[in-house]
């Protein structure tokens, strides 16, 4: 009897001990010690993570998710990866598939680090639960698409730091380097000055971007997902593509620099407006034969999509006025892709990029003087200044264009928006080995996606 009553007391005790997470082991930049789990795989930069390989990440990857046409296309994309010709990858793919694919993911802990890039709907939700289960998060974007997910996103960075692990997101744009020329330009008051106020109707920043719907990615027409066009499931472009830009706004103009979404960040005007996607159009882009009943709500009575993929917010951060937007096609012109745009005005001068037709729809970067300085003396200071550019980038340099210059940029540098996927991913890679982000980057995380949120908010109060 007292042994019965022993056991019966000690049971529940065991289960308790049992079901508690274990303490994550410290990273040391080891072969082989990260180990990849992909979360429902519904967008392909689920698949560009693992272009490349990593000697730091084990070649076996566990994917859970449901069964279907998402997941059918990234095992395609990583098949395509690892009988490519050039450097192919070598990943080995472990698939579950059951209805419980979350909590059987939470329950056998096969890896330590969880990417999640697909359904934005359900991502923030996924993100809360892996962090909260002690599994470190590399996020696609947009990691919140409505001020719900926003908030729920906050808790799960407290969650993060309550379980020590690092939650993220993949900001390639950082790597273009155009966007890190104009960064560290901006650093040199010899050229730049220092980073103008501007006003609503002249911001000092502006940053604009056209996507399109039909392209091709890894050699091939990119499908997307018939939800890709429900702004309920992935969201409406104010706070989708968005990201990238404010994020960049924040990266540039303030580096380094912890933000206060409560304080530092004003949105003040917002609007937003569909684009029109014919049911042929949407029937060659997801490769389907029928437009789901889903999609009835966004379709209009001669069966053309209705899709709130484009918006433009204008707001303050640190009192600097910035303007943002984004804007879908269907397709590109003949010989063009999506483009990028972008102001920062200095008081001495103004740093351009500009990918349009002139540029052969390759960004280039442009340092053009205001017209109250004196030019002359401007342009031998920053023909001096630019010397320090010059020896952090081997090979850039600039040429006179006009009373400014242009930013030559070799062929090196110019690597593409899919190879970034890597880049980030190994600086992530070494945060897991530091044990910490940077101080500034959840601060400013959530000071991104609040300020996306907000506009949403705002240009749909706006009734835009």
């Amino acid at each position: 009897m007292i042994l019965r009553t022993l056991l019966l007391l000690l049971v529940p005790s065991f289960l308790m001990i049992s079901c508690k997470k274990e303490p994550q082991k410290p990273f040391t930049g080891a072969n082989g010690e990260v180990k990849i789990i992909t979360l429902d795989p519904g967008h392909f930069h689920a698949a560009l993570v693992q272009k490349e390989m990593y000697p730091q990440v084990d070649s076996t990857v566990y994917i859970y998710a449901p069964a279907g046409p998402d997941l059918e296309l990234h095992q395609r994309r990583i098949d395509g990866f690892n009988t490519r010709t050039e450097n192919p990858t070598g990943w080995r793919s472990i698939v579950y598939t059951g209805d419980d694919y979350l909590n059987k993911m939470i329950t056998e802990r096969k890896g330590n680090v969880i990417v999640v890039a697909g359904n934005n709907r359900k991502k923030t939700n996924y993100i809360k639960t892996s962090v909260e289960a002690g599994f470190n998060v590399l996020s696609d974007k947009p990691m919140a698409i409505d001020r719900e997910s926003f908030l729920m996103l906050k808790e799960a960075f407290e969650l993060a730091d309550k379980n020590k692990v690092l939650l993220y997101d993949i900001m390639t744009e950082r790597h273009e380097i155009t966007s890190q020329l104009q960064r560290e330009i901006a650093l040199l008051p010899e050229i730049f000055g220092v980073l103008e106020k501007g006003t609503p109707e002249n911001p000092a920043v502006i940053k604009e971007s056209v996507h399109h719907f039909f392209k091709y990615v890894a050699g091939s027409v990119l499908r997307r997902p018939a939800w890709y066009f429900d702004v309920n499931t992935q969201g409406e472009g104010i706070v989708d593509v968005t990201t990238h830009l404010v994020d960049l706004i924040q990266w540039v103009c303030f580096p380094d620099v912890i933000l206060d979404y409560s304080k530092d960040v004003n949105v003040y005007n917002a609007r937003r407006w569909t684009t029109n996607v014919s049911k042929e159009q949407f029937l060659t882009i997801t490769g389907l034969s029928e437009v789901p009943q889903q999609l009835n709500h966004v379709m209009n009575a001669d069966s053309v999509l209705e899709v709130f993929a484009n918006g433009e917010m204008n707001y303050t951060l640190n009192d600097v006025h910035a303007k943002v937007s984004v804007i879908w096609d269907y397709a590109a012109p003949e010989g063009g892709g999506d483009t990028h745009f972008s102001v920062m005005r200095g008081s001495k001068s103004s740093l351009i990029i500009r990918q349009g037709k002139e540029e052969g729809f390759i960004p280039e970067l442009f340092i053009e003087p205001n017209h109250d300085i004196d030019v002359l003396q401007w342009q031998k200071e920053t023909e001096k200044a630019f010397q320090s550019i010059e020896s952090q980038f081997q090979g850039i340099t600039i040429v006179q264009a006009g009373n400014g210059f242009k930013v030559i940029i070799p062929s090196k540098y110019r690597i593409g928006h899919e190879a970034h996927f890597a880049q980030v991913t190994r600086k992530y890679l070494q945060y897991l080995v530091d044990g910490k982000l940077p101080e500034w980057e959840i601060p400013n995380m959530l000071a991104k996606y609040s300020t996306t949120t907000r506009a949403l908010e705002l240009a749909r109060k706006n009734g835009n």
